[in-house]
C-alpha cells in the first residue's frame, strides 16, 4: 500500500509525534535512519516501518510525504513509529539528571551511561525529552538500553538512600574525587545554574573534576568521565 494524501489519518498521527505534546497524548515517538529503527526492532517496539523507497519493506510513503516527517539536515528514507517500552533495572550506578535543557545533552549522557554501567537513569521533570529527536539521535539509541524514570528528584534521592545508594552530586567549585560505595548516584545538574540546593541538601557528598585553563566543562563531557572512573 502506497500513502499519498496528508489527510490520510495514519500520516496525521505520525506528524503529529513530532510535538512533545502528541508524543505524550499516544505514547509513540519517531525514530530516524536503519541504525536506531534496528535499535528499536531490537528492542520490540516498533509498531511501523515507514519508506518511500519500495524496495525495502514497510508502510510505503509518497517521496513528499517523507518529506513532512522530517526533522533533521540529514535526510532518512527509514522512519519507525514506535510506542514508548521501558524495561525496569536494577543497577548499582545511577545517573540522575537535573533540569539538563539540552536534548543533545540528554542524549549524550545516556549513552555515556549505557557503556559504562549506569543502567538507570533518572531525570527531573524539567530536564529535555528524552523521546525528543535530537535526544534520541545524540543517544545513538541507547535509550533502548537502559531503564529510564522521570520524577522528582527529591522523592527518587530519599527512595534510593534508604536503600542504602550514596549521593554525589557534580559541582566545578567544591571537592576532589571521592571514593565511592558499592552502591551510588551520580547527579548532574543543569547547564547555567548546575545542581539546585534542595537536591544538594539530600546529597552525601560533592565531586569536582581538576581542570586547567577553564573553569568548568560541558555537563555532558564531565558526565562521561565520571562516569568512566566509576564504571561497572
Amino acid at each position: 500500500m502506497l500513502i499519498t494524501s496528508k489527510t490520510n489519518t495514519s500520516f496525521k498521527l505520525w506528524k503529529s509525534l513530532k510535538i512533545k505534546k502528541y508524543r505524550d497524548q499516544h505514547g509513540l515517538f519517531l525514530v530516524y535512519g536503519k541504525h536506531l529503527v534496528d535499535k528499536a526492532l531490537e528492542a520490540n517496539a516498533v509498531l511501523h516501518v515507514l519508506t518511500s523507497d519500495e524496495s525495502k519493506q514497510g508502510t510505503h510513503l509518497s517521496k513528499a510525504l517523507m518529506d513532512d516527517l522530517q526533522q533533521a539536515e540529514t535526510y532518512f528514507d527509514l522512519i519507525a513509529v514506535c510506542k514508548k517500552v521501558n524495561h525496569k533495572i536494577t543497577s548499582s550506578r545511577i545517573l540522575v539528571l537535573d533540569d539538563i535543557q539540552d536534548p543533545d545533552n540528554v542524549g549524550a549522557l545516556i549513552r555515556s551511561a549505557a557503556a559504562f554501567g549506569f543502567h538507570h537513569v533518572i531525570l527531573s521533570l524539567k530536564s529535555a525529552d528524552i523521546y525528543n529527536e535530537k535526544t534520541i539521535r545524540a543517544s545513538k539509541g541507547s535509550i533502548f538500553d537502559v531503564y529510564i524514570e522521570r520524577r522528582p528528584l527529591e522523592e527518587a534521592l530519599l527512595e534510593h538512600k534508604s536503600q542504602g545508594y550514596q549521593i554525589l552530586y557534580a559541582d566545578a567549585h567544591d571537592q576532589g574525587m571521592p571514593q565511592v560505595s558499592a552502591l551510588m548516584m551520580l547527579i548532574l545538574g543543569n547547564e547555567g545554574h548546575g545542581v539546585s540546593e534542595a537536591v544538594k541538601k539530600l546529597s552525601d557528598i560533592s565531586v569536582r573534576i581538576e581542570t586547567k585553563h577553564v573553569e568548568s566543562l560541558n555537563v555532558s563531557v564531565a558526565g562521561g568521565i565520571l562516569m568512566h572512573q566509576w564504571r561497572v
